[in-house]
């Protein structure tokens, strides 16, 4: 008598456009991580900034303290790891065939356009992956 086999049931092949999505979504998912790795040393650049730009524009008024400056940072790091989490867990789903993963795509995707160049570009290729008619069926999940 042998055990029963555990093994998952066999996956569909993946479409030939499937990296249309897996590929932009890691390279944003790099991009982001690079981008959280560097956030803890950007303080003191964002105070040299934010007064260089109170003083060109002439208001002598306007103070920005460093604790907006850290809270800024702050909302910047929780932001950039939700980022990172969605698009991991996106493209995870994209892979696995479901749907709700290509239509997470369709909306990071949109949200690329709107970060030119290198995102634009980015954005448009994930379109054209997400309403390819072999990814469609493909995550239908």
């Amino acid at each position: 008598m042998t055990a029963p086999s555990s093994a998952p049931a066999p996956r569909a092949p993946l479409p030939p456009r499937i990296g249309f999505l897996t590929v932009p979504l890691m390279i944003n998912l790099i991009y982001a991580a690079i981008t959280l790795l560097f956030l803890p040393f950007a303080g003191p650049t964002v105070t040299e900034a934010t007064t260089e730009m109170v003083q060109q524009m002439g208001l002598p008024n306007l103070v920005i303290t460093p604790g907006e400056i850290q809270v800024a940072l702050w909302i910047t790091f929780f932001l950039t790891a939700f980022q990172i989490l969605w698009m991991y867990y996106t493209r995870r789903a994209v892979l696995d065939g479901r749907s709700w993963g290509r239509v997470s795509s369709i909306v990071i995707a949109v949200f690329s356009l709107l970060i030119p160049p290198i995102f634009t570009i980015l954005g448009v290729v994930m379109l054209i992956g997400a309403f390819d008619r072999h990814v469609v069926s493909y995550t239908s999940k």
